[in-house]
Parts: C-alpha cells; sequence; structure tokens
C-alpha cells in the first residue's frame, strides 16, 4: 500500500529524503512546498525495512472529477533508501503495484516526472507507459584537475574567462535584500528578452525563500566588476552535485559574457568544498539550441535526460485531448497533451 504525505507532514516528508541512499534538492519538503502549480505529495512504498519515495505534485484537471501528477522544475524521480542495485525484484515489482493501484483508485489520469540525470532511476520506473528522451544536459566533471577542465572549454570560452580575470572581475555570495532584488530584476530582464514562456517566472517570494532555505544549501552568486552587479546565479550543493538553477546577467554586460568567468569560478569553488559535479543543464525547453552551445563550450560531458509519460487511464486521457480541440497525434512534444493548449499552445 501507498503512504501518501501531504505537506503539512514535513517531518515525515524529511525523514524519507534525507534517509534516501541519494537525494537532490528537487526532491526535499522546502521545494515542492515553493510550486504553487499544484499540491506536493510523497508517496512511500515500504517493505521489508526498505522503501521507495516518489515526490509528485497532484493538479486537479479542470472541468472534471480527474487529477493528475505533475513534477516540479527539475529533476526528481523516485528515490529509494538503498542503492538502486540492491533492491529488491520483489520490493520494486510490488511496489509498482502499489503506485497503480493508487493512481487507478485515485482517479489520476497521468503521470508526468523528470528524471534525474544523474540518478539510476530505471528499474524503478521501468514497466510503466513510457519513459521519454528529452535530450542532453551538460555538466562539468570536478573531480578532474582544474587545468585539465580548462583544456575542454572552447577557445572563446577560454579567452573570456582570461579576459574577466584580467579586468578584476570578481565572486561573491549575497543574502542581502538589496542584492536579491538585483537579481530578480536581471532574471525578470533576461526573461523577457528571450521571450521566455510564464512556467519560468517567479514572483519575489519565490526567490526569498529559495535563497533562505535551511533544508538544503542555495547560495546565489553574483558577478561583480568595481562593486557593481554584472551578472548571478542560484546554486545548490547536494550529495556532491552543484546545479546550476538559475542564472541571469544585466543586458548592459552582456558583450563580457561574465557568466562565463561565474561558472569558472563555481567549478573552483566546489573542487573546494569536494563536490563531484557541476550540472548546467540543457537548452532551452530541452532542445540542443544557443543556450545548449553556450553550456557545451565548457564540457563534453553530456546526460541522458528523460522524463515518465505514463497515461494510466487511456479513455479519459483522450476524451480530455478532444474536449480542448488537439489532435492526439498533434506534433506537440508536451504531456500530457490535454494541458498544452493552457500551457503551451495559447
Amino acid at each position: 500500500m501507498i503512504k501518501v504525505i501531504t505537506l503539512s507532514q514535513k517531518k515525515e516528508w524529511d525523514f524519507y529524503v534525507k534517509n534516501a541512499f541519494v537525494y537532490d534538492f528537487y526532491h526535499t519538503w522546502h521545494y515542492h512546498a515553493l510550486d504553487k502549480s499544484g499540491i506536493g505529495i510523497l508517496l512511500v512504498y515500504e517493505e521489508g525495512g526498505d522503501y521507495i519515495a516518489f515526490p509528485c505534485l497532484k493538479r486537479k484537471i479542470p472541468d472534471s472529477s480527474f487529477f493528475d501528477l505533475g513534477s516540479v522544475y527539475g529533476y526528481v524521480g523516485p528515490i529509494a533508501n538503498k542503492e538502486n542495485q540492491y533492491l529488491s525484484e520483489v520490493l520494486i515489482n510490488n511496489f509498482k503495484k502499489a503506485f497503480s493501484n493508487f493512481l487507478e483508485t485515485g482517479k489520476i489520469v497521468s503521470v508526468f516526472s523528470r528524471l534525474h540525470p544523474f540518478f539510476d532511476q530505471d528499474r524503478l520506473v521501468s514497466g510503466f507507459n513510457k519513459v521519454y528522451k528529452n535530450g542532453r544536459t551538460v555538466a562539468l566533471d570536478l573531480t578532474l584537475p582544474i587545468d585539465f577542465q580548462r583544456k575542454k572549454y572552447s577557445s572563446d570560452t577560454y579567452r573570456s574567462v582570461k579576459r574577466s580575470w584580467k579586468k578584476g572581475f570578481f565572486i561573491r555570495e549575497s543574502k542581502e535584500l538589496g542584492d536579491i532584488d538585483v537579481f530578480i530584476e536581471m532574471y525578470a530582464e533576461n526573461m523577457q528578452r528571450i521571450e521566455s514562456t510564464d512556467y519560468y517566472l517567479f514572483n519575489r517570494q519565490y526567490f526569498l525563500d529559495l535563497i533562505n532555505s535551511t533544508e538544503f544549501d542555495c547560495r546565489l552568486l553574483l558577478v561583480c566588476v568595481n562593486n557593481e552587479i554584472m551578472c548571478g546565479t542560484i546554486v545548490t550543493f547536494t550529495h556532491g552535485i552543484i546545479q546550476g538553477h538559475l542564472i541571469a546577467t544585466k543586458s548592459s554586460y552582456l558583450r563580457e559574457s561574465p557568466a562565463k568567468f561565474l561558472v569558472d569560478e563555481i567549478s573552483l569553488l566546489g573542487r573546494n568544498e569536494g563536490m563531484k559535479y557541476m550540472h548546467l543543464g540543457g537548452g532551452l525547453g530541452l532542445k540542443e539550441d544557443s543556450l545548449f552551445k553556450w553550456k557545451s563550450s565548457f564540457s563534453d560531458l553530456f546526460l541522458d535526460y528523460r522524463s515518465l509519460r505514463h497515461i494510466v487511464n487511456h479513455s479519459v486521457y483522450d476524451l480530455l485531448v478532444k474536449q480542448q480541440g488537439i489532435d492526439k497525434d498533434a506534433n506537440v512534444d508536451f504531456f500530457p497533451l490535454y494541458r498544452a493548449v493552457v500551457e503551451v499552445l495559447a
């Protein structure tokens, strides 16, 4: 039987996440509490002292009596108290049966979860409708010497980093409200410049709660010259992985490319703190676009990024798609498709 832990049960949520063999800040109670697009729940299956825990967002499907399970922004998927290879087949099969029963009895039409590129989650999600290959992400291997890492930079990227050294760029960490507001303004300006969807926009409280979290190590790092902020990023440090969560550059400094200097500096910081990887993520909309090309100018370490896209009730799913006036065979990379009108096609 699946145990459903809600946001009102922080202590229990923390227990299962913090005692997992591996997890990221995306799995935590705090990060799910920040997301207002659904109701955060942690689905837990326990047997013989072992467990599998699956954080999700439960969402009501408008104008229906049904629900679906979605994913927070980032990389999630199921986690467990043991390394994947040491989980018994009995446990995994019983988890899948209990999970399927929970979905069917709970009137869940579909499940979407962004899987974690660094975690081996195959055994936990195989057997469901579809594990979809979204594309690739880029990471830096911080176990390599810094000189070896820099040899992997493109010539343009390394020249830019060296120019930043000569011009006296430096980074500093801050939790000051004034600095946070400057970053928020930069980020909003960047999203407007690239004509981003609302999905990538967040209110001020989101930034404040994220940066000041006591549940995971989250930092606002700023690139400055002559004490003026040029660029900044919000990064997290969890289980040996640095996640580049959000990044922004003032338009007036775009030609200076301070973000390249920032990536190089964070890689040094990570090495000093014993981190193993710095994850830069993928391109916009997971395409190998100009953003992906920019990130790949730092490293040739690419990770497969996948998502679980599971249809529980095919007849209701097809009806919901039809009600939205969408051809179920349309060439639209969005799941669940019945939400595409609101979130993509509008």
